[in-house]
């Protein structure tokens, strides 16, 4: 009889106990630091050969109070999650997401006609179109914890399609976990670590462009290989039990949905529309961020007017295809706001409860009502949050037991004496590992590239060799790491067992890190621009 998987908060908790038992064994230690401004944003880094050795500080008790520090550490992503499920929440009692499904399934079968089409595959030629969207979101602007929002999105779909939960998940967070680790122009990794490294920004663009369209094609191979396997049979899924609530939910009929339009929604059309026309007026040029590069168009107008003509075509049919156009428009302004404004998770999630309570209010739901839905949404997903919290408390206690600059500074002097191919591995595996501990990119950036890129000249490797492998080091683990708050959230959101997860995607991760070490090796032994 096999032994039953812990649950995946057991499992968190079994990490902190390990973190917990490191301190004891690895002696406290600390970098030096100083604040240095990297592309016009103050960062701290390490200062060079300043590792010292520090009084340590084991952690015992210590593990139950670092829930509570990883609560408050995590609470941006918290909140994020709780607004982005109550939000929807209000949404799908409206069925708009049903409706949109459902007509969205009806009009891909029509493609079906068209002879080249039917030889790809419709839901592999629509899967590909998505994953690609992703993948580009990730590899220009970092899109990270967005994908915990739009996961909400593809796990129905995937469902009604006939797939699973994890193939929903991977339409998305995959996706943008491609682009992220083969990452272009992307500000928050690769400009940080080439501002550090002194090195141009963005350069080298060309063969990281050749390395992203590999990593593509690898990801979307194991993903389409997988559906198609789901789809012959999806009671292979390793989450097919899992995903019984959302074939429930995907089991209603839009087509015996009535059909109308209440005045709430027009009231919602119109308030809408006159803060969009303000917020044109007020921004009536916007300046999106690409890389390096900036475009400067009238972003808010276009879409405010895209928004007007859209709904008054859909009101003009039924409330729900307001709704949907609601979603959409959402998404759009959020693209905006991210590469033009800047924005982040407080911004995101207030964007999404604002499109929450219009659609209830279209619905011509009361206030009581709207607060109940809202709250309903908040605890369907609270599990997910709470686990966001929880996994948050393995940072703090190797933070507060003082040894993540100790196994920094150790996995640094193992590179000494190696060749260029094992030392540009060596460094590859260092981001890899650590990742584990520090899972944002800025931060890891920001901690260990003015000290990589400095070795690397020591021992006549490229700068932007080095900052390759902690692209590709910061990347990859990010789709398996307990400690990274999005994939947690993300897996919290979609109902998919952490274990279940763990199987499915790590050969692929194990396939990337392979391909990884392999597109490292050209870095130090070719001739390429930029290098």
């Amino acid at each position: 009889m096999l032994k039953k998987i812990p649950h995946t908060y057991v499992i968190v908790f079994y990490l902190i106990l390990l973190s917990a038992a490191m301190t004891w064994f690895i002696p406290g230690g600390a970098f030096e630091r100083e604040t240095v401004l990297v592309n016009g944003i103050e960062r701290e880094i390490i200062k060079n050969d300043s590792f010292h050795y520090t009084e340590s500080n084991p952690q015992t008790w210590q593990v139950f109070s670092a829930f509570f520090d990883g609560f408050v550490n995590t609470a941006d992503i918290i909140v994020f999650i709780l607004m982005i499920g109550g939000a929807f929440w209000i949404m799908n009692d409206s069925k708009a997401i049903d409706v949109g499904i459902h007509s969205f399934l009806q009009s891909s079968k029509k493609l079906e006609r068209r002879k080249w089409i039917k030889k790809i595959g419709v839901d592999n030629l629509i899967f590909c179109l998505i994953m690609l969207i992703f993948s580009l979101f990730g590899a220009v602007f970092g899109m990270s914890e967005e994908t915990i929002a739009f996961t909400i999105i593809f796990v129905p779909l995937a469902i009604s399609m006939g797939y699973d939960s994890i193939l929903g998940v991977s339409l998305c967070f995959v996706a943008a976990g491609l682009g992220f680790a083969g990452a272009t122009l992307n500000p928050f990794t690769i400009g940080i670590a080439q501002g550090l490294s002194n090195l141009p920004l963005f350069s080298g663009i060309e063969y990281r462009f050749f390395c992203w369209v590999v990593l593509n094609i690898i990801g979307f191979t194991y993903i389409l290989t997988y559906a198609r396997k789901i789809k012959k049979d999806p009671t292979r899924s390793r989450v097919y039990k899992d995903d019984a609530i959302w074939r429930k939910k995907s089991n209603s009929h839009p087509d015996e949905l009535k059909h109308f339009v209440p005045k709430q929604a027009w009231i919602v059309f119109i308030f809408t529309s006159l803060v969009l026309v303000a917020f044109s007026i007020s921004h009536p040029i916007s300046t999106l961020n690409i890389g390096n590069s900036s475009v400067s168009f009238p972003a808010m107008p276009v879409a405010a007017g895209a928004f007007i003509v859209f709904s008054l075509l859909s009101l003009r049919k039924t409330v729900h295809y307001f709704i949907l156009n609601l979603l959409i428009f959402t998404i759009v302004f959020l693209i905006i706001g991210v590469m033009g404004y800047g924005w982040y998770v407080m911004e995101i999630a207030t964007l999404f409860l604002a499109m929450g309570l219009a659609s209830g209010i279209s619905m011509g739901r009361k206030a009581n009502e709207l607060v109940k839905l809202f709250i309903d949404g908040a605890k369907d997903i609270l599990s997910a949050a709470m686990i966001v919290g929880l996994a948050g408390g393995i940072i703090v206690v190797l933070e507060n037991g003082k040894i993540i600059d100790t196994i920094l500074f150790g996995l640094s002097e193992t590179m000494s004496g190696l060749g260029k191919v094992s030392s540009v591995g060596m460094m590859y595996m260092i981001q890899n590992v650590l990742n584990v501990f520090i899972p944002s990119g800025s931060g890891k950036a920001a901690l260990t590239m003015p000290m990589m890129s400095q070795f690397s000249d020591l021992i006549g490797i490229s700068r932007q060799a080095t900052v390759m492998a902690f692209q590709f080091g910061d990347g990859f683990t990010n789709m398996i790491t307990p400690t990274s708050g999005v994939l947690i959230g993300v897996l919290g959101v979609a109902k998919v067992p952490y274990e279940k997860w763990f199987k499915w995607v790590a050969p692929l991760i194990l396939i990337l890190l392979i391909v990884g070490f392999l597109l490292l090796i050209p870095t130090v032994t070719m001739q390429l621009n930029g290098f």
